[in-house]
Parts: structure tokens; sequence; C-alpha cells
């Protein structure tokens, strides 16, 4: 186990703290103008010419060996792993986040990622670091 047995159970993580923010800002991209400008506008990434970004991708980094955390998923019938989540709910120290695939369009103006139906929770006293990625829009989320 990567927590140590005598902290205290009552401790919250600091990663979860970070994924909170992370949640809060997802979750309120929709709420507000694209076109704001300014150090206090509400939204994720630079101004977007036809959307508001929605998700800020993560990877995580696993506490017993450093390594990237891998997942499954299967998208159009097509079977993958990727190291990219959308985290969707942190309660105390688990998150439930979403795989992320490398999206199929290669057009110029396609976002990186796209969501998939794989879920998983992560007990987050077993991740080591934490790292973000550029803002981005996943539909269907």
């Amino acid at each position: 186990m990567c927590k140590d047995e005598n902290t205290d159970r009552n401790e919250e993580c600091c990663i979860a703290n970070i994924l909170k923010v992370i949640v809060t800002l997802q979750n309120r991209s929709d709420k507000f103008d694209c076109f704001a400008e300014g150090c206090d506008r509400p939204f994720l990434g630079p101004i977007p010419t036809t959307v508001c970004f929605n998700t800020r991708p993560i990877e995580l980094y696993r506490c017993s060996d450093g390594g990237l955390w891998t997942f499954p998923y299967t998208l159009n019938g097509i079977t993958g792993t990727s190291s990219v989540l959308r985290v969707e709910n942190v309660e105390g120290c688990c998150c439930t986040c979403r795989v992320l695939a490398p999206n199929p369009d290669t057009t110029a103006d396609a976002t990186p990622y796209v969501g998939t139906e794989a879920f998983l929770t992560i007990n987050l006293n077993c991740v080591g670091a934490l790292r973000c990625l550029p803002d981005t829009y996943i539909g269907c989320v």
C-alpha cells in the first residue's frame, strides 16, 4: 500500500483536492460566455473560436513504482489502452474517471481525445503523481 498506515484516516489526500478543483471547473464550463476575456474568465483554456473547453485531461502515476497507469477501453469495436482520463467525481480519496481514447478523426481541427464508456474508480492513496494535459473539448460528457 502506498499511503503510510500510521497516517490519520481523516486526512484528505492532496491529489483529491486538486481533482475536486478540476471537477468544479469542468462542471462550470458550459455556464459561461465562451468569448469572455481577461484574467477572470470563468472557463478553461484559451479563448476558443467555436466551443468552450469542458475537460482537463489527466494522467496518473503509481506511487509503488512511478509508472503511468493505463486502462482498457473499446471504441467503435476497437479495443485499446489509454493513460488519459477525465475525472468525473471525487469522494474522499476515491475518484471516478472516464477513459479517454485518441481521436480517430485526424483532421486538423479535431480534438485530441474522445470519451469512451469505460469508467473506473481509483483509490487516490495509490496515486503518486498527477499530470494535467492541455484543456480540450470532449463531446457527450
